[in-house]
């Protein structure tokens, strides 16, 4: 069997990228304002800093003002959802970023609701969820709304189609499915008390895993000719999918790196640019 073909994130990313700058240089000049995300980090964990800063790079290659609030990692709920209004209600900050985790100590859920919905370009708030599930106009989330262009990219039409999400967060797996549920795909949800995953996954026409487990998904459980989407990134650049014996059944599959990760990012400043348009009037 040949192997599977792969999609290409990095690619389609760039083309977006590179239409969103001039969306964003062409609101600019007719406004006078360029738009601005800002980012909000509670305490210094690595991986964090370094997807801040390169949030912040691809702002400024896309032509995107940003703007950083790094707070201790000893911030309270309060003293985060504080600031998190601030800068909703500053009309100088068109998008807001709330890089997670944020701390065990943290009602991360009442954060994500401090967000106004019309600057949540990251699509976590519960109003972004119902205008998601309802197909009414609103921002996705990052992640699943790149793996949708992907999918619209390689001409998968999701239509009729039996989808299973393995992961069940409120910002991928839950999004992901809802996206696929309003494309006419029968979808299934699986999680970590789901009884013998492999069976539910080996009748599927398109996975996506996106549970943060290395792996979880091997080759043998991938039927003949299904689309494989590994949201998943685990250390060491691995994803929730057994790519080398996924691939050999596949008929396509993201990689990891290179797969998700870039729509990811370019969904976030698109939908930056978008949310300035909106709330500039224009």
């Amino acid at each position: 069997m040949p192997q599977a073909r792969l999609i290409e994130g990095t690619a389609l990313a760039g083309r977006i990228v590179e239409d969103t700058a001039k969306k964003a240089a062409d609101l600019t000049a007719r406004t006078g304002t360029a738009p601005c995300l800002a980012t909000v980090l509670v305490g210094e964990d690595p991986a964090s800093v370094t997807y801040v800063r390169m949030k912040h790079n691809r702002c400024r290659r896309a032509g995107i003002e940003s703007r950083h609030v790094a707070l201790p990692a000893a911030t309270t709920t309060g003293e985060l959802v504080a600031a998190l209004r601030e800068l909703s209600a500053d009309p100088a900050v068109h998008g807001i970023l709330l890089q997670h985790p944020v701390g065990e100590h943290i009602d991360e859920r009442a954060a994500f609701e401090a967000i106004a919905p019309e600057k949540d370009v990251d699509g976590v708030t519960f109003a972004s969820f119902a205008t998601m599930s309802f197909g009414l106009p609103g921002f996705v989330s990052c992640t699943p709304g790149g793996i949708m262009r992907l999918l619209d990219e390689y001409d998968v039409g999701p239509a009729g189609k039996r989808a299973v999400v393995v992961g069940r967060s409120a910002i991928l797996g839950k999004p992901v499915g809802m996206l696929l549920l309003a494309r006419d795909a029968t979808v299934t949800y699986c999680h970590s008390r789901t009884t013998d995953l492999s069976s539910v996954v080996r009748e599927a026409d398109i996975v996506v895993a996106a549970v943060g487990r290395p792996r979880l998904v091997r080759g043998e459980d991938i039927k003949p000719g299904a689309v494989v989407i590994d949201a998943g990134y685990n250390p060491g650049n691995v994803g929730d999918v057994d790519f080398d014996s996924a691939v050999e059944r596949a008929g396509l599959i993201t990689p990891v790196p290179g797969g998700v990760g870039p729509m990811t990012i370019a969904t976030l400043l698109e939908q930056t640019v978008d949310a300035a348009a909106r709330q500039l009037g224009v």
